[in-house]
């Protein structure tokens, strides 16, 4: 299940305020705009000596140089931009509200700018050092998903589930010409599981894409009714439920020079995942891993692009519950060898392959989370990535030796390090925050560790707003043996003579993390809000959440909710052994896998949790798709036991407290059939619950209506638990 983010508009106003508590809209948005640290926005090394960034204004592109002493330097303003693109724009209309944010060094004088403006997108290459356009790209407003090609003379892109190419010359090719039901090229194939951000790939020499051809003629239509009419209109949307027929996904090469389409033949059965697309070096081959449909055995396999013929099979990886490829090969510079990542050992970790399947090197180190793989040096000897530590609170920068195997561990503060090097290794940019720091960013010399600041933020909420105390604390789960991170937040003005009521803010599912050794210590500002109000805030990242070990999530396997809610139920001992915890006015709210949770923990333990607040909420595992569902869950068909005990809809009887449930009326990932079967369920067991619709948001409740939101959420829990 997708964590989706909330929203990512900005206000420019700033105002000085007295200390003081934050208002509702200062707790929605306010990570955003008042109470955002010192940042450098866009940051790239240029060249193995230049960082660049956008300034404050986001109206120029900044340098810093190791030759200057790091001085700040303009490089080009947005205003220099646009006259050097009005030849192209041939518009004296045209404008821009930034510099473009999307943009990336092509070479150590060219910038790669992608950028919509005047209802089209653009693509450019503009070269610095000869004051030229190399290249540019006007698509259509209506384009999508454009790519660029490595060379910069093709960009490929999508309009109404087809896909084109525009040429430099400004020739425009239609490569696929479907009727409705096939989707290419797109990144929602698979509904953007297993790692997926794709539907396209060039090769190194732009003469050939590869691209999904998604078949969804099969697949069930799903309603979503749309209000904004005078008589209220039906919007389909494919939605393949649990044990129900799913799309059939097909890789297939355009050849640029023939205008031909050949298959890739990955055989049967037709549902599948064709993940890790990848193009060999050379051009000749592409590597698929192929996943079986009950997701527990992954094919690495090798096709000829001139026929789509297989050539091998790698190597093959099994397990008893389930195999979740997240990441492309990464091919060595050499063009001979590539990376691969896998958690099979235990945790996810480098394993140094051979392109005929043989296993030359592992390159784990210890119990390092392999979280974020960045590049190898200038000479293809080592490569970089982010690891997590300290129990998943922490993320370092570490490098290891291609050759020998050795791991250095680069960064060493506890806490959150978003680090990477420049190309020759020599040097690495380093954006670091944790509990005690908003924001540091330095330029540190890799072999002396000197380092130069270039932000020191200060505590944005200093004289501003206080912050009530947060404190990071240690839970063992149920199973009396694996520590939990959790994180309490106390309300203001604190006394521990009082009783307080408790807010718990739960997730507690796959590819999340709640709690982190960063700035706030991962929480929003809306937790902190809830704080000021009067709550202790508390909430626990149990097992079968994200940054910890294969076992670590694997226990939900066929049983979702049940091992995460004894883990939240040890969190609940662990508020009830401080004094200033008033037992009898405990809540939760979570929203979509958190939805399910704070259900579920209303009507497991009704004797604990008093209120609830349950947003897009997964009621009944059977309703959801097949992709996640059926991973973690199997089908129906195959474990109607696991099914029936996650239910929500047979235990209303159960329930006690308030419960709340928050829905879009247009969400397509937890579709709005979960809440309203809810409500039926209490209605014929005569028990009271409380709802909400928002009739044109999706999944999350996004832009000011957020506002709105967290106002409700806000005043439920004051009303009803205070």
């Amino acid at each position: 299940m997708k964590k989706i983010s909330l929203f990512a508009f900005l206000i420019a106003s700033q105002f000085t305020f007295a200390q003081r508590n934050l208002t509702i809209e200062e707790a929605t948005i306010g990570n955003f705009t008042t109470f955002a640290p010192e940042n450098l926005v866009a940051t790239q090394w240029k060249d193995a000596q230049t960082i660049t960034y956008l300034d404050k204004t986001y109206q120029n592109l900044m340098s810093r140089n190791a030759s200057n002493n790091w001085e700040e330097v303009l490089l080009i303003s947005k205003n220099d931009l646009l006259n050097k693109l009005k030849p192209i724009t041939k518009t004296e209309d045209f404008k821009l509200r930034i510099f473009p944010y999307d943009y990336h060094w092509k070479n150590e004088n060219s910038l790669i700018l992608n950028f919509e403006a005047n209802d089209s997108i653009y693509l450019v290459i503009y070269n610095l050092q000869t004051d030229t356009i190399e290249a540019s790209f006007i698509l259509d407003s209506e384009a999508q998903n454009p790519l660029l090609s490595v060379n910069g003379d093709e960009v490929a892109w999508l309009k109404n589930n087809n896909i084109f190419i525009t040429k430099a010359n400004g020739q425009i090719i239609q490569v696929t010409n479907d009727d409705e039901g096939f989707v290419n090229g797109s990144e929602n194939t698979h509904r953007q599981e297993f790692g997926i951000d794709r539907g396209m790939w060039w090769n190194t020499n732009a003469t050939q894409l590869a691209f999904y051809k998604k078949n969804e003629t099969m697949v069930t239509d799903y309603p979503l009714v749309q209000f904004d009419t005078r008589i209220a209109e039906v919007k389909n949307t494919k939605y393949p439920m649990a044990g129900m027929k799913s799309e059939e996904v097909t890789l297939n090469i355009y050849d640029v020079n023939t205008g031909k389409t050949i298959t890739i033949q990955t055989g049967e059965p037709k549902e599948q995942y064709l993940t890790q697309i990848t193009w060999d070096p050379s051009g000749k081959y592409i590597y698929v891993g192929v996943l079986n449909r009950e997701q527990d055995h992954l094919k690495l396999n090798k096709y000829d692009v001139s026929n789509g013929k297989l050539v091998s099979t790698l190597f093959e990886e099994k397990s008893s519950k389930w195999v979740e490829p997240q990441s492309p090969l990464t091919f060595l510079p050499n063009g001979k060898q590539f990376l691969y990542q896998s958690e099979k050992d235990g945790f996810n970790q480098l394993y140094l392959y051979d392109t005929n399947g043989k296993l030359v090197k592992k390159l784990g180190y210890n119990n390092v989370v392999v979280k974020d793989l960045l590049d190898f040096d200038s000479k293809g000897n080592s490569v970089s990535y982010i690891g997590v530590t300290n129990n998943g609170l922490d993320r370092q920068l570490f490098t290891v030796d291609l050759k020998s195997g050795k791991t250095t561990q680069v960064t060493s503060g506890s806490g959150f390090h978003n680090a990477y090097f420049n190309a020759d290794k020599t040097l690495f940019y380093d954006q670091f925050s944790n509990t005690q720091t908003p924001n540091k960013i330095s330029l540190v010399d890799a072999k002396s560790k000197k380092s130069v600041d270039l932000v020191n933020a200060k505590n944005p909420y200093a004289g501003v707003a206080e912050l009530p105390k947060m404190e990071m604390v240690t839970i063992k789960a149920a199973d009396g043996k694996t520590d939990l991170n959790g994180r309490i937040i106390y309300p203001a003005d604190f006394d521990k003579n009082k009783k307080y009521p408790v807010m718990v803010y739960v997730y507690g599912g796959p590819h999340a993390q709640l709690v982190q050794n960063k700035w706030l210590g991962g929480a929003s500002l809306f937790d902190y809000y809830m704080a000021q109000q009067g709550f202790v805030v508390f909430t626990l990242d149990n097992r079968g959440s994200d940054a910890r070990d294969r076992d670590f999530v694997q226990v939900i396997h066929r049983n979702l909710g049940q091992n995460e809610m004894a883990d939240q139920m040890k969190g609940v001992e662990f508020l009830k052994s401080k004094s200033f915890v008033d037992a009898d006015k405990i809540g939760v709210y979570g929203w979509s896998f958190g939805g399910f949770m704070a259900t579920s923990l209303m009507l497991n333990h009704p004797e604990t949790f008093k209120v609830g607040v349950a947003g897009g909420p997964v009621i009944d595992w059977k309703w959801y798709e097949v992709m996640y569902g059926e991973r973690y869950m199997d089908s129906p068909k195959q474990n109607p036991e696991g099914y029936a005990l996650t239910s929500t809809l047979d235990k209303v009887d159960n329930l006690e407290g308030r419960l709340l449930l928050i829905h879009g009326a247009q969400d397509p990932v937890v579709v709005q059939q979960h809440s309203v079967e809810f409500i039926e369920a209490c209605i014929k067991a005569g028990k009271q619950v409380d709802y909400f619709l928002y009739p044109t948001h999706e999944h999350n409740v996004s832009g000011r209506d957020r506002i709105h939101l967290n106002a409700k959420i806000a005043d439920y829990f004051k009303l009803h638990l205070q």
